[in-house]
């Protein structure tokens, strides 16, 4: 439920962008600078959410930000301009980054005590929230204000956290082989391959969290602005890219089981690099939205299976180090796109998405063999 709490309340607040950039009257790169504020807060709060969840529990920070995410959304409607919106956008990536850092390494300790692949399960109610966020962004976005749609969502979220929360605090996840040291024995430390491996995964996550966080800002504004779709059926193509990667992340465990960690990063990666080509590039509204199904399908499961592999290896900091580096890639993704965008194009500049992806899929060859074992 948090997870799908997440996805919900993030894609709430990206299909209604275009209203809050006409709100603030900001261009596509002083936009783009004030979308930095989501990962820049998010990065920042990363490293220390891992220690948070090793001295409280994952559970119980996972909950208090699902306490500080809902509260947070409501922020951005209250601004009017950008430079506003950056500073109220890093107390939403904060609440975002903690969030995502703390649920995923819940989920990694559930993972190790089912002893299956199931981490494409978590990501996918993330993705199924995301559509859901969407697709009623979508609905409510030519009646309803932005300021009021994002109240109503900070109330949809406290209401799920009430709900949800004090059932994950009754339960306490076993301490992982990590986390097994007593309070008077030195931790178990990594070895070196070990960190390069952490390192490794997490420069895949970022060149995926690079795509998704560019379909997220920018996805919506390319169809309404290039390619003239109405808010509505712009809003559906975050919807859209949401509901396949559902799909891909709903059968990304038994992919993980017949293909391997290897096969499925380079297939995803290669699928996405393709998708995003078509969606960036494509002259009418329905081809690009074909493009960024396409594109959701490829980057299904990459960012789950390089998180999960680096929590494998170092519990709750593995986590956060992979997501930290992962969320780079929104870190530069917004502003990098901004300023393609003002120099070039929209469609070009969203045509780096298609690069990262294939790096991705690259490096998720290159790590063959650090997939099977890692000593630690």
């Amino acid at each position: 439920m948090f997870f799908a709490l997440d996805g919900f309340l993030f894609a709430g607040w990206v299909v209604r962008i275009p209203a809050i950039k006409q709100q603030t009257g900001a261009s596509a790169s002083t936009l783009g600078l004030a979308l930095l504020g989501v990962s820049a807060g998010a990065v920042i709060t990363m490293m220390l959410t891992g220690r948070l969840c090793r001295r409280y529990g994952s559970h119980a920070v996972t909950v208090a930000c699902g306490v500080l995410l809902p509260l947070s959304i409501a922020l951005p409607a209250q601004t009017h301009s950008a430079l506003s919106l950056g500073l109220v956008l890093l107390v939403f990536g904060a609440a975002y980054g903690g969030m995502n850092v703390a649920m995923n390494s819940a989920a990694v300790d559930l993972v190790a005590a089912l002893r299956r692949p199931v981490m494409p399960s978590f990501h996918a109610a993330f993705s199924l929230g995301g559509m859901v966020g969407a697709g009623l962004g979508g609905l409510v976005a030519g009646g309803l204000s932005a300021s009021s749609h994002l109240f109503l969502l900070a109330g949809i979220g406290l209401l799920v956290t009430a709900f949800a929360g004090p059932s994950l605090l009754r339960h306490r996840p076993a301490p992982t082989a990590v986390e097994t040291a007593g309070p008077r024995e030195p931790k178990q430390r990594l070895s070196p391959r070990a960190r390069r491996i952490v390192v490794l995964f997490g420069v895949i996550a970022l060149c995926t969290a690079y795509g998704e966080g560019a379909l997220a800002d920018w996805g919506a504004l390319h169809l309404e602005q290039d390619l003239g779709a109405h808010p509505g059926l712009a809003a559906a193509g975050y919807a859209l890219f949401a509901l396949t990667m559902t799909a891909g992340r709903l059968t990304g465990t038994l992919l993980l089981e017949r293909l391997g960690q290897t096969r499925t990063l380079v297939l995803g990666g290669a699928t996405a690099a393709a998708g995003m080509l078509l969606g960036s590039l494509a002259p009418t509204v329905w081809l690009a939205l074909a493009g960024f199904a396409v594109t959701g399908l490829g980057l299904a499961n990459i960012f789950p299976v390089a998180v999960g592999r680096a929590g494998e290896l170092a519990g709750p900091s593995g986590v956060a180090a992979a997501s930290t580096l992962g969320y780079g890639g929104m870190l530069l993704g917004p502003p990098a796109i901004g300023f393609l965008a003002d120099w070039f194009s929209l469609p070009v500049a969203l045509t780096t998405v298609a690069l990262l992806a294939a790096a991705a899929a690259a490096l998720g060859y290159t790590a063959r063999n650090a997939t099977t074992s890692a000593p630690v």
